[in-house]
């Protein structure tokens, strides 16, 4: 999708002070303007049944004590269990390296490890957009990457039942606001990706596909690697293609 607006230009080298243009000239007297694509999953996970929580598991570094170790510092994961709705809004951060996880407490491995599976994003892009902006007021859920919920047949859509024509009240980020409990309920996660994009000629008048995604893996699902278990792949098992003849 490529947003457009129309300009008396029909080169760069006709406009007088290129610095104030918010678009890039993409074809004569057609200016790309600079956007955001955000696209918002809702994942009703029931692991191993209705009720679940949610777990942020952060990387974190531990200094040796002297004498301890040659080593001067290791890694460590320490689990946070959100309880309410406030403490699973999530902004990811590339210095601040976790994992996120949705797991039955009720439900243990053959080790004693509790089931659940993890969510492993992708493409991310925050909203650069002021909070009070009548389009972040509406596309609120961008100023989280995740968010947990409590399961509510009316709460499905992110940025409300209609989108753009809504002033914000009832987007996922008011039902949030009310600070539900959400430890041990059946709830929702919701993570949003994205990527900025500022236009470019290729775009236009056809934009290319640009891909992202995100992955779903079981943390302790299965009691061993399930792989495990799967028939071996042969060569002459795999497909073969031959040209038509003419």
């Amino acid at each position: 999708m490529l947003l457009v607006k129309g300009t008396p230009y029909e080169n760069i080298y006709n406009i007088s002070n290129i610095e104030d243009m918010t678009g890039t000239l993409v074809s004569e007297n057609v200016i790309g303007v600079v956007h955001d694509h955000h696209i918002s999953y809702h994942l009703d996970m029931d692991i191993d049944g209705p009720n679940n929580s949610f777990a942020e598991v952060n990387l974190v570094k531990e200094e040796t004590s002297l004498g301890q170790s040659p080593r001067k510092s290791y890694l460590k994961a320490k689990r946070k269990v959100a309880k309410t709705e406030n403490d699973a809004k999530i902004k990811l951060k590339l210095y601040d390296p976790s994992e996120f996880h949705v797991f039955n407490p009720t439900r243990r491995s053959r080790l004693g490890n509790p089931t659940g599976y993890m969510i492993i994003p992708g493409g991310t892009a925050a909203s650069l957009l002021d909070h009070d902006d009548p389009p972040q007021i509406r596309a609120a859920v961008t100023n989280n990457q995740i968010w947990v919920t409590p399961h509510n047949k009316s709460e499905v859509w992110a940025g409300g039942l209609l989108t753009s024509q809504s002033k914000g009240e009832d987007t996922l980020a008011v039902w949030s606001a009310r600070d539900r409990e959400i430890e041990n309920k059946d709830i929702v996660l919701w993570y949003t990706l994205g990527f900025h994009h500022i236009p470019c000629q290729e775009d236009f008048p056809v934009m290319p596909t640009v891909s992202s995604s995100f992955e779903l893996k079981p943390v302790n699902f299965f009691d061993r690697n399930p792989i495990l278990n799967a028939k071996p792949t042969f060569q002459e098992d795999l497909p073969r293609c031959f040209a038509a003849s003419s």
